[in-house]
């Protein structure tokens, strides 16, 4: 979570050599460091593009307020939120103000750590090192409704040929302020699986279906 100007140049340079590029396409700050002020991040990156060794900037898991700090003094282009079907915090403030300033978003975690995915039930059990055995959604009542959620949600899926983890994807996809969805997988068959969402262009009918779905009584 260093900010540290000097560290940001320093991993920048390794990152450049470890990869044999002259330039990063994208360079995140992935968290707020809070021992260090966001002008030497922003400050770090610009100097990075005026060197021609990154092209744009972002950060990650930032808020609007401090968003708002790091324009001030540098150019921002990128905001990488928490935001799936479960997690939806990012509309309240975040996916609106990056829309209003033209600020790409790649939302991460759109398939809710697998729970989205389709492949999870009430017997699947995480080891004790697997952040999902402490998390709320995948606990008690909270984990059995949002299992009968993804089951009503295959449901839409299915009648328009797509698997759950399309229309998990596709519906991050379908927010006007949303540029990407980087989805993480362990099998190439679980890429091929979500790329499949890429070309599924969600009709206002199933976007109201979905919703009603994740919102209403189960």
């Amino acid at each position: 979570m260093n900010s540290r100007k000097g560290y940001i140049l320093k991993a920048a340079e390794e990152s450049l050599r470890r990869l044999d590029i002259e330039t990063i396409d994208l360079y995140q700050i992935h968290w707020p460091d809070p021992e260090t002020p966001i002008d030497e991040p922003a400050e770090a990156l610009e100097e990075l593009i005026r060197a021609g060794k990154v092209r744009y900037p972002g950060v990650s898991n930032y808020s609007v307020e401090q968003m708002e700090r790091w324009r001030m003094k540098a150019r921002l282009q990128s905001l990488q939120p928490l935001y799936n079907l479960f997690q939806r915090d990012a509309e309240r403030e975040l996916l609106p103000y990056c829309l209003k300033n033209d600020i790409g978003v790649v939302a991460y975690s759109p398939l809710a750590k697998g729970l989205l995915g389709g492949k999870l039930s009430l017997q699947t059990k995480f080891d004790p090192d697997d952040s999902r055995s402490s998390e709320p959604l995948f606990q008690g009542g909270t984990f059995r409704r949002n299992l009968e959620i993804v089951e009503r949600l295959r449901g839409v899926a299915q009648l328009h040929g797509r698997t759950m983890a399309q229309l998990a994807v596709a519906w991050v996809l379908a927010h006007p302020a949303v540029t990407a969805a980087p989805v993480g997988a362990k099998r190439p068959s679980q890429i091929e699986d979500a790329a499949g969402a890429s070309d599924w262009a969600m009709s206002r009918e199933t976007l109201c279906e979905i919703e009603a779905i994740v919102t209403g009584p189960v």
